[in-house]
């Protein structure tokens, strides 16, 4: 009986702990540490976010956070905050990952040849911290004929 006891004491702990953190953080870094290595990003990141940014994944299309949200906000990087895309420059694709035709004025991306799937595209990371983000086509609508292509688990959202 006491063994049973000492196991719910032992779960409850347990609980309590897992609910005290951050959604999509496994564990808590100081603030005046940034994470700087692989596995300071394992410890900040959710497994699909640092597949994302880190090892350049891409999240099945139709089930990221972001690709039907049409609130008013900017869309800025997982990894560092910097802001990357306006929701004014949203559109909806048809391809289940956000849409954007245009970067943030000012912001910048990177943009290298990716040929993983057998054909190039054109990567696109962030300028600031170097996560990947997605990639960019030129298919888009006007101003600007892009599509940024941009998986939601790079992305955090700040409605205005």
């Amino acid at each position: 009986m006491k063994a049973i006891f000492n196991l719910i004491c032992v779960l409850l702990c347990l609980s309590i702990s897992a609910c005290s953190q951050t959604p999509g953080q496994t564990e808590k870094v100081p603030p005046n540490k940034k994470p700087s290595t692989n596995e300071d990003w394992k410890k900040v990141l959710t497994p699909e976010q640092y597949a994302v940014t880190c090892e350049g994944s891409t999240e099945r299309a139709f089930t990221g956070k972001y690709w039907d949200n049409h609130e008013d906000g900017m869309y800025k990087c997982v990894r560092c905050g910097y802001q990357l895309f306006s929701s004014e420059t949203k559109f909806d694709s048809g391809s289940g990952w956000p849409s954007f035709y245009d970067v943030v004025p000012g912001s910048k991306v990177s943009k290298s040849t990716d040929n993983e799937i057998g054909y190039p595209r054109t990567e696109v990371k962030c300028a600031k911290c170097g996560a990947h983000l997605g990639h960019v086509f030129e298919d888009g609508p006007n101003p600007t004929g892009l599509r940024y292509c941009i998986n939601s688990a790079a992305l955090d959202f700040e409605k205005k």
